[in-house]
């Protein structure tokens, strides 16, 4: 497949964070003008919740993977009646799977996973793995409100390297929206004095390397989309997740170490996968 034409995977276990997550792929997928390819792992954990059974008109134990990736592929037409929709049942753990799928994606989609009434606090042990080791941006569907992706809006962008901010400028364009591009900086306590001139000296100096970095991301970005500047003192993962609040999308990057295996997002995406209120994406970063 031609690496224009990749799809948009969204991973789908019949739960209603993951149909909220096919209602927000197919929004994406037709703005792109790209498939949308619905992958259930047949290994996921037993599936929980009367949202599917109710749909299908059957008990929850009657509920089959070819009923599961059915059922969304109808959601996504009732979403988009004209996109071009693939379904596949995998059986393997999910996580291998939506991390091989990850491969050859344009994007990789999944709701969360909470529990009760905790749903939408906490995030499911699938979703920050793959999250930690998809080799394309993937996007975590949050939020207990409409997550369309629309028209116009905000998006919020934590500046660090290149790729989030690469990434945040595509979706802006294709959506007309506005980007706001957010550091977060913090001085640390060994620099503070007690001399009343000298006080605020060096959080000042922390303070213009934030907007100094700032300024080195955006550059070369597009100049048709807007864009806010915003130097903010506080840990990162604390100012994006109240900034994610205003928007619409949040875009994060993951560090990717080669020849590491181990969990790799960090603090901050973590943080954010946990918190934010909009849908999140996280974008590889390459070393070396």
């Amino acid at each position: 497949m031609n690496a224009m034409d990749l799809p948009i995977v969204v991973g789908v276990d019949g739960s209603e964070p993951s149909l909220r997550a096919v209602d927000w792929a197919a929004d994406e997928a037709a703005l792109r003008g790209l498939p949308l390819r619905l992958v259930y792992a047949s290994l996921w954990e037993r599936y929980e919740g009367d949202a599917l059974a109710h749909e299908l008109g059957r008990p929850s134990e009657q509920v089959r993977a070819e009923d599961i990736v059915t059922a969304a592929a109808r959601r996504a037409h009732r979403r988009r009646a004209d996109l071009k929709v693939l379904t596949d049942s995998l059986p393997e753990e999910p996580e291998y799977a939506l991390v091989r799928e990850s491969r050859s994606a344009a994007l990789l989609v999944t709701g969360t996973r909470g529990r009760g009434g905790m749903a939408e606090a906490l995030l499911g042990s699938v979703s920050l793995t793959v999250a930690g080791h998809a080799h394309c941006p993937m996007v975590v569907v949050r939020g207990g409100h409409d997550d369309a992706v629309r028209p116009g809006g905000r998006i919020v962008v934590g500046v660090g390297e290149g790729a989030p901010v690469r990434f945040a400028f595509e979706e802006a364009r294709l959506r007309g929206a506005s980007v706001e591009a957010v550091r977060a900086w913090r001085s640390p306590a060994r620099e503070t004095t007690d001399h009343p001139l000298l006080a605020g000296e060096p959080a000042r100096l922390h303070e213009q390397e934030a907007a100094q970095a700032l300024e080195k991301a955006l550059r070369g970005m597009p100049a048709d989309v807007e864009v806010r500047r915003r130097v903010v003192e506080g840990h990162a993962r604390t100012v994006l997740a109240d900034a994610s609040r205003a928007a619409d999308l949040l875009i994060v990057g993951a560090r990717r170490r080669p020849r590491h295996f181990g969990l790799q997002l960090g603090r901050v995406a973590h943080g954010v996968l946990h918190h934010s209120v909009c849908p999140v994406a996280v974008v590889p970063e390459r070393d070396g």
